[in-house]
């Protein structure tokens, strides 16, 4: 077997309009969505894809449950995006309104900021220095 990218990344939400009104706000726009599956696909200009799926309890208590929780669970943590700008990235998230949980920092080779969409899932966005 050879992997050769990674083709997409799902993302479990509440609230579908409310979603995609966010990641709206980061370039992507809905390019499938049939009403039978719980799944609601966007993409950006460059073909990052992401895939909401629309099936969360609505019990949802605004806490990430691997993250807001002292006791840390296995599973992805978050997704990191690749972004020419972070110094760009972090003017556009303070002028919507969206709230940087951490950074810009310094890690690696890179620079990253890290903020939540509307059901807490934590987004990192790099620039990488080299």
């Amino acid at each position: 077997m050879q992997i050769l990218a990674v083709h997409h990344i799902g993302i479990r939400v509440v609230d579908a309009a409310r979603s995609i009104a966010f990641y709206e706000r980061l370039g992507f726009r809905v390019v499938y969505r049939d009403g039978k599956a719980p799944v609601v696909i966007l993409q950006n200009d460059c073909g990052v894809e992401v895939n909401l799926i629309v099936n969360a309890s609505s019990n949802f208590d605004g806490n990430n449950p691997l993250m807001d929780v002292v006791e840390k669970l296995p599973g992805f943590t978050h997704v990191a995006l690749r972004v020419a700008s972070i110094d760009l990235a972090k003017v556009e998230l303070e002028q919507w309104g969206i709230p940087i949980t951490e950074g810009p920092v310094r890690l690696g080779n890179g620079l990253s900021l890290f903020f939540r969409d509307p059901d807490a899932n934590v987004v990192e966005l790099r620039q990488d220095l080299d």
